[in-house]
């Protein structure tokens, strides 16, 4: 995930790509907050340092999804570092059946164990990490190592048949009067 911030200015991280807004730096920063809740709170071992959004509530606002102008790269990677290494000792010490509880989760659903939501991290890391493959690219066009040394020509050659492929099922111009 971190990967994806290398080489790039502190704009580039930052800046909206999507209609949505979604930005690299805004992903690393959500799923930050997620290790911390899923993989620590929710098994009674809550962060030792306070997220603003989460206790001032703006995360239901979208606040974990971009960086404020006093959130620095260098916060947001090291926060990311920071859940990811208390997850790790929370996995350390509790087994795969360990019981947990979602708080924001509807009661009904709510309880889980660790097993459950190692799954659920897994899932929610590598769909982040599939956004954050599609930003860098529209941001510099650099896509992810399995398309390392391929040349400029190459995929110019690609790209013109998946759009002569797409351009079969285009829609007629409508007949001028």
């Amino acid at each position: 995930m971190l990967s994806k911030l290398d080489d790039l200015s502190e704009y580039d991280r930052r800046r909206p790509m999507t209609p949505t807004g979604t930005n690299l730096l805004g992903l690393v920063k959500h799923l930050a907050g997620l290790e911390y809740g899923y993989l620590g709170e929710s098994f009674g071992h809550p962060a030792e340092e306070t997220l603003s959004w989460i206790e001032d509530g703006s995360i239901w606002e979208g606040a974990d999804m971009w960086a404020k102008p006093d959130e620095t790269s260098e916060y947001i990677i090291s926060l990311y570092r920071r859940a990811c290494a208390h997850s790790d000792r929370v996995i350390a010490a509790l087994d795969l059946e360990a019981p947990g509880s979602v708080p924001h989760w509807p009661e009904d659903r709510r309880k889980t164990t660790l097993g459950a939501m190692l799954i659920r991290m897994v899932a929610e890391t590598a769909q982040h990490a599939g956004h954050a493959d599609i930003v860098r690219e529209l941001i510099d066009g650099r896509g992810g190592p399995d398309q390392d040394g391929i040349d400029e020509a190459t995929w110019r050659e690609y790209v013109a048949k998946v759009r002569a492929a797409a351009d079969a099922f285009a829609p007629s111009p409508e007949p001028q009067p």
